[in-house]
C-alpha cells in the first residue's frame, strides 16, 4: 500500500464522518451499515495518519478521538435516554441501548483497528480499543445506574414470586449484562446483585415460615415447602446464572426447614399425640442437614417425598 499524506484536520474530518454515522446505531438505528468502500476509507485514513510520520502525536490524537467519541455518545444519547427511567422500563431501555452501544463500538474499533495492531502494543499503559469501549460504558453508565438496575431486577423477581406475569426474557437479558460487564475487569457485579437478592429471599421465607407454622397444619406446611422449592428452581433456571440455583435452594431449605425443624416436630406432635416417633426420626435425619450439606445426593424433592409419605402413613 502506497503511503498517503493526510493532514491532521482533513483526517479528523474524515473520521468525524465515520463517528457521526456510527452514532446513528446508538440513536436507535441498529440497522445502520457501512459499505466496503466506507470501511476501507476510514481504516486507511487511520492507517496513513499513523504511518506517514514517525511522530506519535497524530496517533495519540486519534486514540483520544476514539475515546472521546464514545464518551460523547454516552453523554449526549445514552444517559439522557436512561436517566429518568425506572423499573422494567429502565431495564428494557438499558438492554436495548447496551446492544446498540456494542454494535456502534464494534464498528469504531474496526475503523481505528490500526491503533490496536501497532500503537497500543508499544504503549503498555494504554487500554485496548475494546477495553476503552467497556470501561467507558461501565464507568459512565452502568455504575451510575447500578443500584436502580438492581432494584428493577429485584422488583420483577418479587412480582413473579407473588404470581404476577413478568418479562422473563427481559430480566435474563438484563442480568446477563451484569455478568458480561463483570467478566471484563474482574469486579463481579452479578455476585453483588446475587448477595442482595439472597438477603431478600432470606427475609421473605423467614416471614413465610412464621406465618405457615401459625396457620397451617404440618402436612400443609410440608406441601408448601415442596412447592416453593420447585418454583424457586424453575425461577432460577429461567433468568438467573446457573450457579445461583443451588444457593437459592440452600437459603429456602434453611429458612423453611432447618431453622424450624424443632417447631415443626412440636406442631406435628401436638397434632398426633403419641404417634410421632417415625416422623421425628425422619425429620431429624433430613431437615437437620446443614447448608454445607445442601449439595449432598439427597435432593429436596427426595427429602420432601419421604417426609410426606411417612406423615401420610402416621395419619
Amino acid at each position: 500500500m502506497i503511503l498517503k499524506y493526510i493532514p491532521l484536520d482533513e483526517g479528523m474530518m474524515i473520521m468525524d464522518e465515520a463517528i457521526v454515522k456510527a452514532k446513528k446505531i446508538i440513536e436507535g438505528y441498529p440497522e445502520t451499515k457501512f459499505s466496503g468502500e466506507e470501511y476501507q476509507r476510514f481504516y486507511e485514513c487511520v492507517y496513513f495518519m499513523c504511518t506517514y510520520h514517525s511522530s506519535n502525536e497524530k496517533t495519540m490524537q486519534l486514540y483520544e478521538k476514539f475515546r472521546n467519541s464514545l464518551e460523547e455518545s454516552i453523554f449526549s444519547t445514552v444517559l439522557p435516554t436512561l436517566v429518568n427511567k425506572q423499573g422494567a422500563n429502565l431495564l428494557r431501555e438499558f438492554v436495548v441501548i447496551w446492544s446498540n452501544y456494542k454494535l456502534m463500538a464494534r464498528w469504531l474499533c474496526r475503523f481505528f483497528e490500526y491503533l490496536d495492531r501497532f500503537f497500543i502494543p508499544q504503549h503498555i499503559e494504554l487500554e485496548s480499543l475494546n477495553g476503552i469501549s467497556f470501561s467507558c460504558f461501565r464507568d459512565l453508565v452502568f455504575k451510575k445506574l447500578y443500584c436502580r438496575l438492581i432494584e428493577a431486577a429485584l422488583t420483577l423477581i418479587n412480582q413473579e414470586r407473588e404470581g404476577q406475569q413478568i418479562d422473563c426474557v427481559l430480566l435474563k437479558n438484563g442480568l446477563d449484562i451484569f455478568v458480561e460487564i463483570s467478566d471484563y475487569k474482574g469486579v463481579n457485579y452479578y455476585e453483588d446483585f446475587e448477595r442482595i437478592m439472597l438477603t431478600e429471599i432470606s427475609g421473605y421465607y423467614s416471614r413465610l415460615a412464621s406465618e405457615w407454622l401459625l396457620h397451617d397444619s404440618s402436612a400443609e406446611y410440608v406441601q408448601k415447602v415442596f412447592w416453593c422449592l420447585n418454583r424457586e428452581k424453575q425461577r432460577a433456571r429461567q433468568y438467573l446464572h446457573p450457579d445461583t440455583e443451588v444457593k437459592i435452594v440452600q437459603v429456602v431449605r434453611y429458612h423453611l426447614l432447618d431453622q424450624i425443624a424443632n417447631k415443626l416436630m412440636e406442631k406435628r406432635q401436638a397434632e398426633n399425640s403419641g404417634m410421632v416417633t417415625d416422623y421425628q426420626e425422619i425429620l431429624s435425619k433430613y431437615a437437620g442437614m446443614s447448608l454445607q450439606e445442601g449439595s449432598s445426593s439427597t435432593s429436596p424433592e427426595e427429602w420432601l417425598s419421604t417426609l410426606m409419605a411417612n406423615s401420610a402413613h402416621i395419619c
